[in-house]
């Protein structure tokens, strides 16, 4: 037997030697130190020995057992190292080449795009930005704002209110923010008010349940609707070029009187009617007018002595015409593919 344990021994650390990886080195430790492997059929004979010869058959045995592990573990430590070395060799990063990800310089969002050219305007006449809460008292969205209990604006079927009794809601307009200025501000006041909103709006192409918006303020000693014109054509040339034609039309806002909605030309026709203004000639732009006496005298400013002009608008609106979309919704997927175009 001891003939044999020696022929086993060398047999296997010759084969050991010659492992070169992982799978192999497993695979031999198998054949030789497993349940059925080769020095365990040779253990298995010792019953046949004489007594005398047993404890030196099974010590031999035992060292064998202990060499071999010991050459399968120093092995599997030789092969894993030079495999590593390798690797090395073959996954070199040069960290000074510069990288090639391909995903360019990224660029403003349309709507931020316009957003920063409307503050710009109105901050070259002289108005400064004025910000408020998005979470208002229906006090300041509503009641302040000429607006009284059962008007249609207040319904819950347009307004998200955040209590039963309906005080807190998330503001439907920054308006709220033009009250709060005044409160707190002697005239000549003279701001402007972007923001998001929140109205209880099916989104389609034209609508959506959160939009932004800017409104301005103008209270001062003879602010007339001349003001208010000349100021909303610098901001209609400033964005879409000095050719740019309004129209300005009556309407009714409960907070200012009187109160007209403007319009731009239609881009695409020239006024000509077209599919893009539904044949009309005209895009409808805003709301806007004389703030009404109710809301200054509300707000401590004495309406025989201040008048003042506010008007409010939808930046999403004016980034669609801006750049010819034709879908509101596409401005908030958010796919690569379109917002590249910008």
């Amino acid at each position: 037997m001891k003939e044999q344990l020696e022929n086993l021994k060398h047999v296997a650390l010759a084969e050991v030697a010659l492992a070169t990886d992982a799978v192999a080195i497993e695979n031999l430790r198998i054949k030789y130190l497993g349940r059925k492997g080769e020095v365990t059929a040779v253990l298995k004979q010792m019953g046949a020995l004489p007594p005398e010869e047993r404890p030196a058959a099974g010590a031999l045995a035992n060292e064998l057992r202990s060499e071999l592990e010991s050459a399968f573990l120093t092995r599997g430590e030789t092969v894993e190292a030079s495999a590593f070395e390798e690797r090395l060799k073959t996954e070199t990063l040069d960290v000074t080449i510069p990288g090639n990800s391909g995903n360019g310089v990224g660029h403003k969002h349309p709507v931020s795009t316009v957003w920063d050219e409307a503050v710009d305007i109105f901050l070259a006449m002289g108005f400064t930005v004025a910000e408020g809460p998005e979470i208002e008292l229906s006090e300041y969205c509503f009641d302040k704002l000429n607006t009284p209990p059962g008007h249609p604006a207040r319904d819950r079927q347009d307004t998200f209110y955040l209590d039963e009794d309906e005080v807190v809601c998330l503001r439907t307009q920054t308006s709220s923010v033009q009250i709060r200025t005044m409160e707190k501000t002697k005239p000549p006041i003279r701001i402007i008010s972007p923001g998001r909103v929140y109205r209880k709006d099916e989104i389609d192409a034209t609508h959506s349940p959160i939009f932004l918006q800017l409104e301005g303020l103008v209270v001062d000693k003879g602010i007339t609707m001349g003001n208010l014109k000349w100021t909303l054509n610098e901001l209609m040339r400033g964005l879409y070029g000095p050719d740019v034609k309004t129209r300005f039309r009556p309407h009714h806002f409960p907070y200012t009187e009187p109160s007209c909605e403007v319009d731009m030309q239609c881009f695409a026709c020239g006024g000509k009617g077209c599919r893009v203004c539904k044949g009309e000639g005209w895009i409808e732009l805003l709301g806007a007018g004389m703030v009404h006496p109710k809301v200054l005298a509300g707000c401590g400013i004495d309406p025989d002595v201040y008048s003042g002009f506010a008007f409010g608008i939808g930046i999403e609106r004016l980034t669609m015409l801006r750049f010819e979309i034709n879908d509101l919704r596409l401005l908030y997927e958010n796919d690569f593919r379109f917002l590249k175009q910008f």
